[in-house]
């Protein structure tokens, strides 16, 4: 099994379909941001750009954290530079948690718990008795964690 980091195919489908609102901003029936969060997972998940919902399967267990992951912050805004859009979310983190994660799913729970990306640390990561945080990159066109070019 391997997780591999993309931005879920389906979501990119979802986009153009109106289906996910980062922002205040958008014309639907609910003029509120929906809501996101983040969950982490194990080696053994099998994560992609097919994965279209927030699974269990594979999902990181231990102390401090609980199934389905936590509530992110939108950071900044959905906003643009040059023909790249992007926003970002605030870092994350898990108090006083012993685990082991090698990778993570962005899902948006207001629609079905549909997902947004899958991140990949790239190894396993832990903590133990200890914070575990998953710090975003800056919120720029070339670096933001969600941007479409």
């Amino acid at each position: 099994m391997a997780i591999t980091q993309a931005m879920a195919t389906s979501f990119k489908v979802q986009i153009l379909d109106g289906i996910h609102n980062f922002g205040t901003g958008v014309i639907r029936a609910s003029t509120s941001a929906d809501t996101f969060y983040i969950a982490l997972y194990t080696s053994s998940a099998t994560l992609d750009a097919t994965t279209t919902v927030y699974t269990t399967s594979g999902e990181v267990s231990g102390t401090g954290y609980t199934a389905g992951g936590q509530s992110m912050t939108i950071s900044v805004a959905p906003t643009s530079s040059s023909t790249t859009a992007y926003l970002s979310f605030s870092n994350v983190t898990w108090s006083t948690a012993t685990i082991t994660a090698r990778g993570a799913m962005i899902y948006n729970s207001t629609q079905g718990n549909k997902c947004v990306a899958i991140l990949d640390f790239g190894s396993d990561k832990s903590s133990t008795a200890g914070d575990f945080t998953i710090q975003f990159p800056t919120a720029a066109a070339a670096t933001a964690i969600l941007r479409i070019a």
